[in-house]
């Protein structure tokens, strides 16, 4: 494994999407988004799931366990529905709960929509990655992840993961004055 190489997963939760039935979206806007935010190396997994708690959990614990990622972005199943378990599967599979990735994640989707209310985003770490559940639709994902990835690049160093580096017209990761001394 190269030192330098950031391993992020992308996993799409979505029925329809997974029998072939209706095309992803989630999938490549968070892909698109970090083609065009990122400037340090890095390598995508791309999955797609059912809304199926077990399917979601083991898919986590792989990208985590065997795959390495660093950082894995979830899109879908998050809203009330009765099928929506994604905030279930990623709390299952957590070592920790980062609460303040979903309070702000709500706070960002209240600026669009006041349903956002309904949403039950988690982030959370299991072992070296975090692992954060986006909306679902592409246009709440850019939004949410042009507010919300400034934070992400410096949890992933404190979990002693590599440097993220970031388009800053896009996205300026933030660090305390700090970290940026020990560089």
């Amino acid at each position: 494994m190269i030192k330098d190489l950031t391993k992020i997963g992308m996993v799409t939760v979505s029925d329809r999407a997974f029998r072939g039935e209706y095309e992803d979206k989630g999938g490549p806007a968070i892909r698109h988004w970090l083609q065009s935010a990122l400037n340090s190396r890095w390598e995508g997994i791309e999955k797609i799931v059912p809304d199926e708690q077990d399917h979601i959990e083991t898919v986590l614990r792989s990208l985590v366990d065997e795959e390495n990622c660093h950082l894995i972005l979830t899109t879908g199943g998050t809203g009330p529905a009765k099928r929506d378990v994604t905030p279930e599967a990623t709390l299952a599979i957590a070592d920790k709960v980062m609460d303040g990735f979903g309070e702000r994640m709500r706070s960002i989707s209240l600026k669009y929509v006041p349903t956002a209310i309904l949403s039950r985003q988690v982030g959370v770490i299991r072992k070296q990655s975090l692992i954060v559940n986006l909306p679902g639709q592409p246009k709440a994902i850019k939004e949410t992840l042009d507010e919300l990835f400034e934070a992400i690049p410096y949890c992933i160093e404190l979990l002693e993961g590599p440097i993220l580096e970031t388009n800053e017209e896009i996205v300026t990761a933030f660090r305390p004055k700090s970290a940026k001394n020990k560089k």
